[in-house]
């Protein structure tokens, strides 16, 4: 074991974590594998996964999502929307609802949430979403309005966020428009009868060092929104499920073997076209690794937040893209960090696969 493994074997590593190369069997193993993909862009979080499984199409994540339920999409970490393993979310709350629940208090109080509020709006949303019933964002607000509960200036939000992270709600059906919600005990009645803390930090350790690694405990701690303190109890309490990779990083005990010069380069040659929010690049506190730091700027423009699409090549990110604005054709832009490598040909394949998970014909592939 090295102390310091090279960016190049941690990148490689990092590639079959994923399930970029090789990739994955369904949509369901892709979120398996990763165990949680942050989606409060759902269509970004279609493609994160449709990236991974050859041949499957967006309606493979709704059906997911939608039909087979085996998938949810919810609040579990970090105060913003994922999708996970149906029966995950609720163990995951138990841990991550009170602690984001408890930083989101001086925003409550600003905007005059308080518990009695909460349990009037909750009462109501239990009541109009019984039997099976599915109510987008603002036809549950209008409900609440009705009720003489206040849903501007982002109290509606925060109150579904709230009934969210204590496990009443969850996002249902999806239309045109997103997803509405539904009461989670109806919509995926996975109940937890026996809540072992410990036991959630191992899987959940584990399940992130199977799909991210090689990790930092730091990064764990970032990617679930905890503390070291959980990391340390997760990586304590997964015992021989994990495995370091170098003195900093763990793996999973049952990933690849990434020994083998040969092995390693030949996986990481592939060129692929990420969506905005792909875990291969947001997943971590540190990214070094993958991407340079005064590129990364380039992927969080103004450090606002809102990830780009990003281009990845011998496992490091070299661009970004976007789809192009016209609606009479569909064309991608690639903007590449250094100018004088910028070549759109090793990608063409990577868009051809988007462009039929989307329905889409492709006609151009330019540099910006």
């Amino acid at each position: 074991m090295p102390n310091t493994a090279s960016e190049a074997r941690v990148r490689a590593a990092r590639l079959s974590a994923h399930g970029l190369q090789p990739r994955l069997d369904s949509i369901e193993g892709a979120v398996r594998r990763l165990g949680a993909v942050q989606a409060q862009d759902y269509a970004a979080a279609r493609w994160v996964l449709g990236a991974r499984v050859p041949g499957s199409v967006a309606a493979d994540v709704d059906r997911a999502l939608e039909h087979d339920r085996t998938i949810v999409r919810s609040w579990p970490m970090r105060g913003t929307l994922h999708v996970l393993p149906t029966e995950s979310l609720r163990p995951i709350l138990a841990i991550t609802g009170p602690r984001m629940l408890q930083q989101a208090a001086a925003r409550h109080r600003q905007l005059e949430l308080d518990h009695e509020t909460y349990a009037v709006a909750r009462a109501i949303a239990e009541r109009e979403l019984s039997g099976g019933v599915h109510l987008s964002r603002d036809a549950l607000q209008s409900r609440w309005e009705a009720a003489g509960i206040r849903t501007g200036g982002q109290r509606g939000y925060h109150l579904i966020w709230w009934l969210a992270n204590d496990g009443v709600l969850c996002c249902g059906p999806v239309d045109g428009r997103g997803q509405a919600f539904a009461l989670l005990d109806e919509w995926a009645p996975v109940r937890v009868t026996d809540r072992d803390d410990e036991r959630t930090l191992a899987e959940l350790f584990t399940v992130y060092a199977r799909g991210h690694g090689p990790v930092t405990l730091a990064d764990f701690a970032w990617w679930t929104g905890l503390t070291l303190a959980h990391a340390r109890t997760g990586l304590a309490a997964a015992g021989d499920a994990v495995t370091p990779y170098d003195a900093e990083r763990w793996i999973a005990a049952d990933a690849p073997s990434q020994t083998g010069g040969s092995r390693s380069s030949s996986r990481a040659r592939s060129a692929f076209a990420l969506a905005a929010f792909d875990e291969y690049f947001l997943g971590y506190r540190d990214r070094t690794a993958v991407c340079d730091p005064a590129d990364a700027r380039r992927i969080v423009p103004g450090g606002n937040g809102v990830f780009q699409p990003i281009l990845v090549s011998s496992g490091r990110v070299v661009g970004t893209w976007h789809r192009g604005r016209s609606r009479a054709t569909t064309s991608v832009s690639l903007e590449f960090f250094d100018a004088t490598a910028a070549d759109a040909a090793p990608f063409a394949a990577a868009f051809r696969a988007w462009a039929r998970f989307h329905g889409l014909e492709l006609t151009t592939i330019d540099l910006a």
